[in-house]
């Protein structure tokens, strides 16, 4: 059985991962922490979590990190030189490039020598180099949402050259951290609907690096409800066919890319929606023309593929174990699952 260190388990995605783990068959919850040197002294995860102890991630096979930017990549240095493996869903990890980092961030990368090592965990895309890793940056949940549908097109070259790549997405407020603001009050998210953070959004740097382009135009919405993600990409093919071939085209792309895939399904008809993929590691992908363009629609459940699910996706294959084990929703599951102890 390998052992699992959750770090900043107070938070939504670090609830989420603790409540995957207790079902996990290969993985057990050695330690949940608290990311302060005191752990909560209220709320639902307070009798099990205690205070952050990194002298005891050398006892986990994987240490997670779900604590704020900032903070997750010296406890990932310390977690690396204890001989743990590490997740971190935080941002540190993510930017290939320090100096970008001190730009979005605000702030100089903690342990930029990280950065060339970790392995930018969107699984589908990574299976080979994360195999065996052993530092995974999480990917963001936004980010997750719009590349797994727009990395094939971009592969295929089937998206109008220097034309932007619209990407519409709607969060749940959870999608914000658990700490309360203005803006994901109560009071001013229900029966409301806004955008946000139009174009200085942090996700659309990492989605611009990890999509090698630099003409995608993110807007970012809070939807008056907890979790998932429904994004809408407004996408223009090459002239020269019908709407409905283009259609047709981009969604063979998209089918052969996820033929088989356990947790990405590409859907025949219809358009995704959230009641289908909240609590499930799941993302739905839709194709649809309309007018000149093809609308690719996709739906997630922001705490689960966009955060928590992922990164135990990223921790079975990691650790050797069957990709799917402890994960919500699988399409298709090997005949046999077998589990590495």
């Amino acid at each position: 059985m390998k052992r699992a260190i959750v770090v900043g388990s107070s938070g939504y995605a670090g609830r989420e991962l603790c409540g995957l783990l207790a079902g996990h068959a290969g993985i057990e919850l050695w330690a949940s922490m608290s990311a302060r040197s005191t752990p909560p002294s209220h709320g639902p995860t307070a009798e099990d979590q205690i205070a952050l102890d990194p002298e005891r991630f050398g006892e986990a096979d994987v240490v997670f990190l779900c604590t704020p930017h900032g903070k997750a990549a010296a406890l990932a240095r310390m977690a690396l030189d204890a001989g743990s493996a590490v997740v971190d869903l935080s941002a540190d990890l993510r930017l290939r490039d320090p100096k970008h980092y001190a730009e979005v961030y605000g702030l100089p990368h903690p342990a930029p020598e990280l950065l060339e090592q970790a392995v930018y965990g969107l699984t589908e895309r990574a299976r080979t180099q994360l195999a065996g890793a052993q530092a995974v940056a999480n990917p963001g949940c936004y980010p997750t949402s719009i590349l797994l549908p727009v990395h094939p097109l971009l592969d295929a070259n089937l998206l109008a050259p220097q034309v932007p790549i619209v990407a519409d997405a709607k969060s749940g407020v959870s999608g914000a951290g658990k700490a309360p603001t203005e803006v994901t009050h109560f009071g001013n998210v229900h029966e409301n609907f806004r955008a946000y953070q139009i174009g200085i959004h942090r996700h659309e740097p990492e989605m611009a690096q990890e999509a090698g382009v630099d003409r995608l135009v993110f807007v970012p919405h809070l939807l008056p409800c907890l979790r998932g993600i429904l994004t809408t990409l407004y996408l223009t093919p090459h002239p020269g066919q019908a709407p409905e071939e283009r259609a047709d085209e981009f969604r063979a792309c998209l089918r052969e890319a996820y033929a088989g895939e356990p947790f990405v399904q590409v859907l025949d008809k219809g358009t995704p929606e959230l009641k289908d993929v909240l609590h499930t590691n799941r993302c739905h992908i839709a194709v649809h023309p309309a007018g000149p363009l093809v609308v690719v629609t996709s739906a997630l459940d922001n705490l689960v593929k966009g955060a928590a699910g992922q990164a135990l996706q990223n921790a079975n294959l990691l650790l050797g174990l069957e990709e799917t084990l402890g994960l919500p929703g699988a399409l298709h599951r090997p005949a046999q699952a077998e589990v590495l102890v």
